[in-house]
């Protein structure tokens, strides 16, 4: 019971605040096309993000912790059906999951560092759905000024009322199934660097403050 009223109270607060966020939009918007099936970010974007891609149906990565179950009611309040699961326990179930919702049609976004780090360091996880499914990944950064960076792993950015927003997308990555162990340890870390670029100018819009 505690939880369903806290999960309500995020939830709403969330969107009050997110409400007084001033956004703009840099690159093309592929979300605003339809489905994407695979969005990867930072960990730390995920309030960002969870604000901005509110009602849409698209299906986040969760993990299993107890925080995780907050945040899991908190996502279905905001119009998210979210995927659970960890790297340590459960990830093979999570992967087929995923698989399963982007080859139902749904989008599905993956904290490429999540959900319990090093922080900015990617997993393979989006990549292998993404090689399964044939499905491209779209690759998107937040900034914001002022923000409140949260003192976990990851640093989660929290804008301030009335924050400026920056989103960033870059262009899609493709991974074939075929494609060797190489070539997708280079692509990992290729995407890493892409989303941590798409940050950078993510804050050079902002004038260099996050």
């Amino acid at each position: 019971m505690a939880n369903r009223l806290l999960s309500l109270v995020l939830a709403l607060a969330l969107r009050l605040l997110g409400a007084t966020w001033r956004f703009r939009i840099e690159g093309e918007d592929a979300f605003a096309r339809g489905p994407v099936h695979v969005g990867a970010l930072w960990h730390a974007d995920l309030v960002i993000a969870a604000w901005y891609y509110r009602d849409r149906g698209i299906v986040p990565t969760v993990s299993l912790s107890r925080d995780g179950d907050l945040f899991a009611a908190a996502l279905h309040r905001m119009g998210f059906r979210s995927a659970r699961g960890s790297s340590s326990r459960g990830g093979g179930e999570l992967l087929r999951a995923l698989i399963r919702s982007v080859r139902a049609g749904d989008t599905i976004a993956v904290p490429l560092d999540g959900p319990r780090g090093p922080a900015r360091e990617a997993k393979p996880g989006a990549l292998y759905v993404a090689s399964v499914c044939n499905v491209p990944i779209q690759p998107v950064a937040f900034r914001a000024a002022p923000t409140w960076r949260v003192g976990s792993w990851d640093r989660t950015r929290i804008p301030l009322p009335f924050a400026r927003v920056v989103c960033r997308y870059g262009q899609p990555f493709y991974l074939p199934k075929k494609t060797d162990e190489a070539g997708r340890e280079a692509t990992r870390l290729e995407l890493a660097r892409c989303v941590d670029e798409l940050g950078r100018e993510a804050e050079a819009a902002l004038g260099g403050r996050d």
